[in-house]
């Protein structure tokens, strides 16, 4: 038993001795001592190798850095207490990449004191196809034909873009690319969207698979912008490697709060929002959204009540949502390490109808081929018959009726109704929507009347 034991003190420093960083040339070389030994070029901090248990994840071509790679940086790395963190600085942007001993998880956080050029703020790991091959499936395009712009593709007969790997924030805290006995993940825990654009219901690129297996975390951009960007501490965000298995969303990040990271703000300045809201519609999941210039956050409510902490400090919009669409709004300020309180009631109209098709919730869902926009083109072959269909009120369902109306394909929608003596008379027909393209408004047609067109649209 003893010689047992004097085995494994021997081998104990040899296993910690493997965490650290050190640096040769232009390639700093950082080991979590746990299988992971990511290497990063000095003179602009693009990862170029990211080796995980001898397996090379990095593509040898393309490599893994912020925006499109920042050009030229100036790259320093510290370790104290086990934690080493390097450091990659322009004059606009500081990025971090944070690696604890023993753990194969790159911890990162973005400092941009302003909007990057290029009009988008985004993270890439540009990955190995052949070591990871398994990503989104309606983002595969590698082989394919481009069919529209320079991003959606045919494929083996249907539609592909990496615009269709994107998920709405409020559900996209872990995605990833897998392999034979390997896994890599962006994790976007707790507070990783706080200085995002967007809100909880936005959604952005996740993934890519070409060449190369990409892998995303957009913090903003300019695909579909919905409000000013914000500038600050983005995250933090990471990315996980495992042998296969998808990590947990809850990522500790608490250690980092005392790193000294340029605009970071840790748990003890920030502060929580405690409320109540009723008279929701019933059967729509109901979010409480946050938000000012410096800051957004959301919460789902539940049962009237709701709560949500680790707020930075300053005075907030708070919007209630039932479904996707705004239904009363208020104001709250936050002050750190205390807890606010707000009341909230759905001041949204729902007038009462003589018919209505779908649900007033802020997006088309229940509608035809509503469960599959986001994953493929309107073109594919999946989708069921955009039409141009006839409506029957009373008899037809919501799930007959388009989503969306393209002025070349299902023009006009026709709905037909047999109103009731009592039902005729000056009536107002609402039309809610989420968006038009190039500012395409709905024109009716009742009987031998036709209305103007809406200069306007609101929901």
């Amino acid at each position: 038993m003893k010689f047992f034991a004097v085995g494994i003190f021997s081998l104990l420093p040899v296993a910690l001795a493997a965490f650290g960083v050190t640096t040769s040339g232009s390639n700093m070389v950082v080991d979590s001592g746990a299988g992971l030994v990511t290497t990063i070029n000095t003179s602009n901090g693009d990862i170029t190798s990211l080796v995980f248990n001898g397996k090379q994840l990095q593509d040898p071509s393309k490599f893994t850095h912020l925006s499109s790679g920042l050009g030229s940086a100036t790259v320093t790395s510290s370790v104290v207490n086990n934690i080493a963190v390097i450091t990659v600085k322009t004059s606009t942007i500081t990025h971090y990449y944070i690696v604890r001993s023993g753990v194969n998880t790159l911890y990162i956080g973005t400092y941009a004191s302003a909007e990057p050029s290029v009009g988008e703020l985004r993270f890439i790991a540009r990955l190995s196809k052949s070591a990871l091959p398994n990503g989104v499936v309606s983002a595969e395009v590698n082989g394919g034909s481009v069919i529209e712009g320079s991003d959606v593709f045919l494929l083996n007969g249907q539609t592909r873009s990496k615009f269709y790997s994107s998920v709405r924030f409020i559900e996209d805290q872990v995605h990833g690319v897998t392999g034979s006995g390997v896994g890599v993940y962006m994790i976007i825990p707790g507070v990783g969207y706080e200085t995002s654009s967007g809100g909880p219901f936005f959604r952005d690129i996740d993934n890519q698979g070409s060449a190369q297996q990409e892998l995303y975390f957009y913090m903003n951009s300019n695909h579909q912008q919905t409000e000013t960007y914000r500038t600050g501490f983005f995250g933090p965000y990471a990315i996980a490697v495992t042998t296969g298995s998808a990590p947990s969303a809850s990522l500790d990040t608490i250690f980092m709060d005392n790193l000294g990271l340029q605009g970071y703000v840790p748990a003890s300045g920030r502060g929580t929002v405690s409320g109540t809201y009723s008279g929701t519609f019933s059967g729509l999941p109901v979010t409480i959204g946050f938000k000012n210039s410096a800051a957004q956050y959301w919460i789902a409510g539940s049962d009237g009540s709701f709560t949500r902490n680790m707020m930075k400090p300053g005075t907030y919009s708070a919007t209630l949502f039932e479904g996707e669409i705004e239904a009363d709004t208020g104001t709250v300020t936050v002050s750190a390490g205390r807890t606010s309180s707000i009341t909230l009631a759905p001041t949204l109209s729902r007038p009462s109808t003589i018919w209505s098709i779908g649900t007033v919730d802020g997006t088309p869902a229940g509608f035809l081929n509503a469960d599959k926009i986001q994953t493929m083109h309107p073109s594919d072959s999946r989708m069921g018959n955009w039409g141009p269909i006839t409506y029957t009120i009373g008899s037809s369902s919501a799930s007959s009726f388009p989503m969306a109306q393209f002025k070349g394909v299902n023009n006009p929608t026709t709905i037909k109704w047999t109103a009731s003596s009592s039902q005729i008379g000056a009536r107002t027909l609402r039309i809610r929507t989420t968006e038009a393209f190039v500012g395409g408004r709905p024109q009716i047609t009742v009987n031998s009347w036709t209305s103007n067109a809406p200069s306007g649209m609101g929901l």
